[in-house]
């Protein structure tokens, strides 16, 4: 069973064996999502990335434009994979894939890019696509419309989640690729497992996982072997912020 990270090291290192299980059990269109908006996505993705550092030139890593872009062609010159973007109406994403490219990383999408995504999934075929700290379902930058929802509707249900990894208050949202998703909820200074589902839980269904609840001598819920890793969204994010 599925343990909390410790470390934003150790959320890596889980993201890592997560999406290398996942693409070994065939996916091909898989996230990676931690959840704090403090983290800096540059140097997660270094940290990501180096899991396929034997892939080479066969590696793909693309950013939502040309400065992001340029910024790690000069940042990370000492990596031998291609580095590019997602493309624009004048240079279209499907224009940058090539036969030897086995492997696309794609690295902060947000929902304004969820287009070039779509098309870059539908074009690499069974070649996997990872979407690192993807944010594609920002209705704010989105707009409205029946045709964008349409195509996030036709597009996100067909992604993997490998790993996801989301403080709430006192309490934590998580998966890691094979575990089912996950609640955990601080009691004292234990994390226990409070519920497990097929599919991530939202709204009303995640409100009634976290309600409180005081077990019976009947339960046993099983408590997270380091305790307080979350005691408070605070803590996590100075602790996964060192």
């Amino acid at each position: 069973m599925s343990q909390l990270p410790t470390t934003l090291e150790d959320s890596i290192a889980l993201a890592q064996t997560a999406t290398l299980a996942a693409i070994a059990d065939g996916c091909q269109r898989i996230t990676i999502e931690i959840a704090i908006p403090e983290l800096k996505s540059m140097n997660l993705a270094r940290q990501f990335i180096e899991a396929f550092s034997d892939r080479g030139n066969t590696l793909k890593v693309l950013f939502p434009d040309t400065g992001a872009a340029a910024l790690a062609k000069r940042n990370w010159s000492d990596l031998n994979f291609k580095i590019d973007d997602l493309g624009s109406s004048r240079s279209p994403i499907v224009d940058k894939i090539q036969a030897e490219d086995q492997i696309f990383i794609a690295i902060e999408p947000s929902a304004v890019e969820v287009a070039q995504v779509e098309q870059l999934c539908n074009a690499a075929g069974d070649r996997p696509v990872i979407l690192f700290l993807p944010k594609l379902e920002d209705a704010a930058i989105v707009g409205i419309g029946y045709a964008a929802r349409q195509l996030r509707d036709r597009f996100l249900t067909t992604l993997t989640c490998a790993y996801y990894i989301k403080p709430l208050e006192a309490a934590a949202l998580y998966r890691c690729y094979p575990a089912q998703w996950q609640v955990w909820e601080e009691r004292s200074d234990d994390y226990i497992l409070l519920a497990e589902s097929p599919q991530k839980p939202v709204g009303d269904e995640l409100d009634a996982m976290l309600m409180p609840s005081n077990p019976t001598p009947g339960d046993n819920p099983t408590p997270a072997k380091s305790p307080g890793v979350f005691a408070s969204l605070g803590r996590f994010l100075r602790t996964l912020s060192r």
